[in-house]
Formats: structure tokens, C-alpha cells, sequence
């Protein structure tokens, strides 16, 4: 099952660690680590870089933020380490904590942090080759991804002592308002206004239904699966952008990912979770499921499905933006502007579906 894992592989240029200081600062904080530091990088990751720091005993992870980065707001290493500190005992899907750097007197410059490595499958734009799951296996996967996250939602954030996460109540109006803003300060002239559809938003803010703690980025690339039972959730990564605010509003966000079999070429372009598979839960039986699951009552969700497909637009502009005035080659980005335009279109959709335009 080894060749459907999740691997790190060679480092990029310019992100390299040095094996010695890595295992220098390791073998300070846990003092059984035997060997040295052996240095991988993953992949993934467009904001936090991750690398595998593996020794003869030990397997861990380090998060540090991209070199060069000035803005600590945007990658504040600490906080994340905190949130995952303080939800490990009361939400065992989060990795164990190991150790946190501050900035000052790090040896790396910068702050990190040193976890536990699950080891498992993350399942990205598409399973890992060779692993053939059934739909009655891809049904249960899905089932089980959002199960887990209901089961944040249902979390005790105050309990667990992150109560001063977030602001909590008013969430629905800062995030309407946060995303136009900021979709106004990174329009180019290649994409659609959005008008209708932020005046929609504006018009349309639904009371906030509860305060939870939110992931603000749940999505199937990241959690882990069990290698031994690919169906079984083990862990959910990345919590740079956890926050105290509204849970439906959390799903929103992940249901713009969550792109169906049926669902135009256009967007099935932009698939990056394989929620395209026979068996796979559709949007509304995601939806079904995560309100039987928390108890909370929805009876329609248009307002936040379509918020989760404009703050997608909105991210990938503002990442589009950088590209349209040259402050990043990466070709990648090329595609942001045509990915745009679909979300518009798919909101638009929405709307008309609806009978909101």
C-alpha cells in the first residue's frame, strides 16, 4: 500500500533547510531522536511551506512560512500551532504537536513549528493510482469526510480554551464585506465585475445561526486518509485559517470545491478533489448529511453556496492579479483568470436557477 501514500520528494530551489541545523534543534526538544535529518519537501501548499523531516526513529513535519515573507499576519506559524495544541484532546483528528520556534533567536530566522507526520493517503484531484475503491467505498469516504467536519463544528471551542480565536458573532457581515473589498482591489480588466451578484450578497446576509470554530479551508486535499481502510478519515491539515464564526458559512466555502460528475466541462476543469466518482455524496446529500449530523437547520442553502463560489473567484484573483501585472511568472496562474470568469458564470447560475435575477 507504500506507492499510494502521501511522499514528500526533492526540495525546491531556493526553500532548502540545513539537515544540521534542523536535526540540532529536533534532538533539543525530544531527546530520544536517533540519526540525522533527512530533508523532503511536499508539494502541496500555494502559502505555508511543509517539509518531512525524517530520522533512523522519528518522522516528523515542519511548517515554516515562504522565505522572504514579511506580513507575519498572513503566515502567524504560532497561531496555528495553538489552534492544533488546543483541539488534539478534544478532536483527535488534529496531528500531534511537537515543538514551536519563535522568531526571535530561531535558528532558521523565521518562526516554525515541529509536528507529528500522519501517514496516509491525501486524496487531491484524483485518487492515487492504484487505489480502486468501489462506490460503496467512495460513498462511505465521503459520508466519513463530512462527518468530520460536523464533528468540529460540534467541537466545545470554549472548553478547549479558543475562545479567543475569532470575533465570533458579526461573521456573516465581515466576510461579505472583507471578500467585495477585496475583490474590488484586485480586479483587472479581463474578468467580470461581480456587481450582481455582490449586490445579491449584500441584500441577502442570512442572521449568523451559531459561533463555532471553523476551518475556514476543509477540503479533501486536506485530510488524511487511513492506508489500511481508505474510507477512514485519520487527520485534517492545514489550520492557518481556522477562526470562530459561522459553520454553514464554513460549509459554503467547501462546497465550492466539492464539484460533481454532472456539473458543467467548464468547472470540472477546476476539479481538484475527486468528487467526480461514482458513489461520491452529491452537494445536496452533503448538505442533508452535515445538518442531520449538527442539528442546525437550513432550509435553503442558495446564500451560502453561492458566498463559497465569489470567495473562491476572489482567491483566485487576487493570486490572478499578481500574475496579470507580472509580479509572478508561474504559468500556473495563467489559468486563474478563465477560472474566474467559470465561478461568475456558476454564481450567476445560481441565481437565475433560483429565480433571484
Amino acid at each position: 500500500m507504500s506507492e499510494v501514500l502521501d511522499q514528500a520528494g526533492k526540495v525546491r530551489e531556493g526553500e532548502e533547510l540545513d539537515p544540521k541545523i534542523i536535526t540540532d534543534f529536533v534532538k533539543s526538544v525530544v531527546p530520544d531522536v536517533q540519526g540525522e535529518a533527512v530533508i523532503t519537501q511536499f508539494p502541496g501548499g500555494a502559502s505555508n511551506l511543509t517539509y518531512s523531516i525524517k530520522f533512523d526513529n522519528k518522522d516528523y513535519i515542519l511548517r515554516r512560512p515562504p522565505f522572504g515573507t514579511k506580513a507575519k499576519s498572513a503566515h502567524d506559524m504560532g497561531r496555528e500551532y495553538k489552534v492544533m495544541s488546543k483541539l488534539k484532546p478534544v478532536y483527535p483528528f488534529v496531528p500531534e504537536m511537537v515543538a514551536f520556534c519563535e522568531e526571535e533567536g530561531s535558528p532558521l530566522g523565521c518562526e516554525f513549528y515541529i509536528m507529528e507526520r500522519l501517514v496516509g493517503i491525501i486524496p487531491r484531484d484524483e485518487l492515487p493510482a492504484g487505489l480502486d475503491l468501489t462506490p460503496e467505498q467512495v460513498r462511505k469516504l465521503s459520508e466519513n469526510v463530512v462527518d468530520r467536519f460536523a464533528e468540529l463544528h460540534n467541537v466545545d471551542y470554549e472548553a478547549a480554551g479558543l475562545q479567543d480565536l475569532g470575533k465570533g458573532m458579526g461573521y456573516v457581515e465581515r466576510q461579505i464585506s472583507g471578500w467585495c473589498k477585496r475583490f474590488a482591489a484586485a480586479k483587472t480588466d479581463d474578468v467580470p465585475d461581480f456587481e450582481q451578484i455582490m449586490a445579491w450578497l449584500n441584500a441577502n446576509m442570512p442572521e449568523q445561526v451559531k459561533v463555532t470554530l471553523i476551518h475556514n479551508d476543509y477540503r479533501m486535499d486536506n485530510v488524511v486518509l487511513s492506508a489500511e481502510d481508505p474510507t477512514e478519515v485519520i487527520g485534517v491539515l492545514d489550520w492557518e485559517m481556522a477562526t470562530l464564526g459561522d459553520p454553514l458559512m464554513d460549509l459554503g466555502n467547501s462546497l465550492a470545491y466539492w464539484i460533481q460528475a454532472d456539473d458543467p466541462a467548464d468547472e470540472l476543469a477546476m476539479r481538484r478533489q475527486p468528487t467526480h466518482l461514482p458513489g461520491m455524496l452529491t452537494r445536496e446529500e452533503v448538505i442533508a448529511r452535515y445538518l442531520e449530523k449538527t442539528g442546525l437547520q437550513c432550509d435553503n442553502f442558495l446564500f451560502y453556496h453561492v458566498y463559497g463560489v465569489f470567495r473562491l473567484a476572489v482567491i483566485l484573483q487576487q493570486i490572478y492579479y499578481r500574475y496579470y501585472h507580472g509580479q509572478t511568472k508561474d504559468e500556473r496562474f495563467a489559468a486563474f483568470g478563465p477560472g474566474v470568469r467559470t465561478l461568475e458564470k456558476q454564481a450567476m447560475n445560481l441565481l437565475r436557477e433560483a429565480g433571484q435575477l
